[in-house]
């Protein structure tokens, strides 16, 4: 079953990267065919626009399994395990509240503009409010996973700390999530560089 997940967050984040690439060609090419060539790509701000939305989801999800939200964490970092897990129980319970909410908005806005057609497009709108299908889905079972590890005692103090104060993670913990990606996957290992002084 792991390893269907790491399958599953390897293909989401391939697509991000794709997202990204679609988005540099469309966004610049459209600039140079504009001003290079008075001409340009019809479709590349609307389509542009709904990729930039898929990839914010779609990165939100990765780090919500890789616990990469930003957040400020200095006071819960002081509290005993009692209060650490009270935090964290408070929290998922929120964000499956926030998440419950957005994914049923979004299953609406899908059914009602599924016959809606995009301007330049000419795809359906639903395609655009699907996103938050896709994130509702993938983000319940982490976050009541979660919520179920942390009443059943499963977690440490460390790990009921679920935001991070700066966008440089652990070393460690960053090269025993890649390690352990399916077999096939690019690994990507941080290594820690040091300088010395030459004599």
């Amino acid at each position: 079953m792991s390893y269907i997940v790491d399958v599953y967050f390897w293909i989401l984040k391939i697509l991000v990267a794709f997202l990204m690439a679609a988005m540099v060609v469309l966004v610049f090419g459209n600039v140079v065919l504009r001003y290079g060539f008075n001409s340009g790509i019809t479709l590349s701000e609307e389509v542009s626009r709904w990729m930039f939305v898929w990839l914010t989801f779609l990165g939100a999800i990765i780090a919500m399994r890789e616990r990469g939200h930003l957040g400020v964490d200095s006071l819960v970092r002081r509290l005993p395990l009692w209060g650490k897990k009270l935090c964290f129980t408070a929290s998922y319970l929120l964000m499956l509240y926030a998440t419950s909410l957005l994914f049923i908005g979004s299953w609406q806005q899908t059914l009602i503009n599924w016959d809606v057609v995009a301007p330049a497009s000419g795809l359906s709108v639903a395609f655009f409010y699907g996103v938050g299908l896709v994130f509702g889905v993938s983000t319940i079972p982490i976050l009541l996973v979660g919520l179920y590890r942390a009443l059943a005692g499963e977690l440490d103090a460390a790990k009921l700390v679920t935001v991070q104060e700066s966008e440089e993670g652990n070393i460690d913990e960053i090269q025993e999530r890649h390690l352990a990606s399916p077999a096939g996957a690019p690994v990507l290992v941080a290594v820690p560089v040091t300088s010395r002084r030459q004599p």
